[in-house]
């Protein structure tokens, strides 16, 4: 089954000041979210400022007396040069916040059953669970240590609501485990549903599974050493990976950990997070070649990222042209303080206050 050794923190250290990011070689400040993409070319955001304008800039302050200034001095493009530092420091900013995981949410049809299945056959904990009757609906949290320091699940039941269309955008989650063979032989004798007997993954040598709960949910099981984060994968597809690369990178601060493409059987996977597979749980984005939209469904709901400053992260998605769900602001009721948006693909995520989420845990 599954075994975990102790949790390091993945929080990377905050600035305490922002810094300018370099021009280019071509002498021109270019936006920093724009990354070329070599099947779909991402938007252009910010403005661009050659060295020669920035120049002028303060050379127009040594010439007060003369009767013509240069066109990098006027208002207009000090101004214009001052937005596109602002911009450059916020997304600056993005890759020294500290952000991790916190959780996935997704509906289900029977919050019992499902809390059986996972506690039961995938050595999960139910960490605590939470009703909302003015709303109508459930929560419950499960995972493989405390919400504080692990990625963990956050399931919805809402009342009434016995079954939802998981489409086909949502991929699997995945569980990392030490001997996936008895994992297996377990969730068989629990009644569970094996759709992939063990075995290496096709054009690689990691041993992997396929199982599904009773929601239908897929859960891939992969055989690995113990980890501190055995929850370890999201995974989703994406109708361009050069796209949604460069705006979790720009956007949302995450680390391409490495891409694998399979020609043979046409699609490319990229690993992206805030720290090694091996120790912190990572997103899969999958592109499958030629497909470039799927249907969403119902069922996954978002995926929820701890960050310093609800505000700030806003910003810096809107730069970087996602769209703002929730505008930055604390919660009815409990004050925390979230924002929620969507990716290029529709994929929605909530970024929560750090300090807000540990109140809420206590």
């Amino acid at each position: 089954m599954v075994r975990i050794i102790p949790m390091a923190s993945s929080i990377r250290p905050s600035l305490s000041s922002f810094r300018f990011s370099a021009t280019s070689r071509l002498g021109l400040s270019v936006s920093p979210c724009h990354v070329p993409s070599r099947r779909l070319a991402f938007s252009h955001l910010g403005s661009v400022v050659s060295q020669s304008q920035t120049f002028g800039m303060r050379a127009s302050r040594l010439l007060q007396g003369e009767s013509s200034v240069t066109a990098a001095g006027t208002p207009g493009n000090m101004a214009q040069a001052s937005t596109t530092a602002t911009q450059e420091n916020i997304l600056d900013w993005v890759k020294q916040d500290k952000r991790r995981l916190l959780h996935v949410v997704y509906r289900v049809g029977d919050l019992d059953r499902t809390i059986k299945f996972y506690t039961e056959c995938l050595g999960m904990k139910l960490l605590r669970k939470r009703d909302i009757p003015e709303e109508k609906y459930t929560n419950a949290f499960l995972g493989y240590g405390p919400e504080d320091s692990h990625f963990v699940i956050e399931l919805t039941y809402n009342y009434g609501v016995d079954k939802y269309d998981i489409g086909t955008g949502f991929g699997h989650f995945g569980i990392a485990v030490d001997d996936i063979a008895k994992t297996v032989e377990l969730i068989k004798a629990k009644g569970g549903k094996v759709t992939r007997e063990p075995g290496p993954v096709k054009g690689g040598s990691t041993v992997i599974a396929f199982i599904e709960d009773p929601d239908g949910y897929k859960f891939e099981l992969l055989e690995r050493g113990p980890t501190p984060e055995p929850l370890c994968q999201v995974m989703l597809r994406v109708g361009d990976l050069d796209r949604s690369i460069s705006f979790y990178e720009k956007a949302y601060g995450m680390e391409l950990l490495r891409t694998r493409d399979n020609p043979e059987y046409k699609y490319t996977i990229a690993m992206m997070g805030y720290g090694p597979e091996d120790k912190n749980a990572v997103l899969e984005l999958t592109y499958n070649y030629g497909v470039t939209e799927y249907d969403k469904g119902n069922a996954y709901a978002q995926i929820a990222i701890g960050t310093d400053d609800v505000y700030k992260t806003a910003e810096a998605i809107k730069l970087c042209g996602g769209k703002i769900t929730r505008e930055p602001g604390p919660l009815p009721g409990i004050s925390t303080k979230i924002t929620a948006c969507l990716d290029p693909d529709g994929w929605k995520t909530v970024f929560v206050d750090n300090i807000d989420f540990l109140k809420e845990l206590e």
